[in-house]
């Protein structure tokens, strides 16, 4: 078995971002060499998350809404007592998770339909990387 690292670096412009990262994935499938397998995908921060899903507007719009009712800014969480604001973006990173793992066929990403791969930032606007780990034959 093989396998290998690279790293996506990001300092968003803004506080919260969703930004497709398919092809920087892809592109590190592919410089792997590595043609059966898997690509995990893991956020490297505890304020921001790894999914998959549809690359549509709407359903972006639709899953930042639902992670505002479920942890909405501004809300007075416990964590703010240590001089931090950023608690919602904890608990929006817990409900999209901070990694994924990808199927790797024939040296593409194995997706369903509609699928694409997104890095969520919830505390942005500083220096944050995600690792890809590329591992199979």
């Amino acid at each position: 078995m093989k396998s290998y690292t690279d790293y996506l670096w990001f300092n968003t412009a803004k506080r919260r971002e969703y930004i497709n990262i398919t092809t920087e994935v892809q592109s590190a499938v592919t410089k792997s060499g590595i043609k059966e397998g898997m690509a995990l995908v893991s956020a490297m921060h505890i304020t921001a998350g790894i999914y998959v899903n549809d690359a549509e507007s709407g359903i972006i719009s639709d899953i930042d809404a639902m992670l505002d009712r479920l942890a909405p800014f501004g809300t007075n969480y416990r964590h703010h007592q240590t001089g931090e604001d950023n608690g919602d973006a904890h608990l929006k990173s817990l409900l999209t998770h901070h990694q994924v793992i990808i199927p790797v066929t024939d040296g593409s990403l194995d997706f369903g339909p509609w699928q694409q791969v997104y890095y969520a930032e919830f505390d942005g606007r500083r220096r944050k990387r995600v690792i890809i780990k590329i591992m199979g034959a």
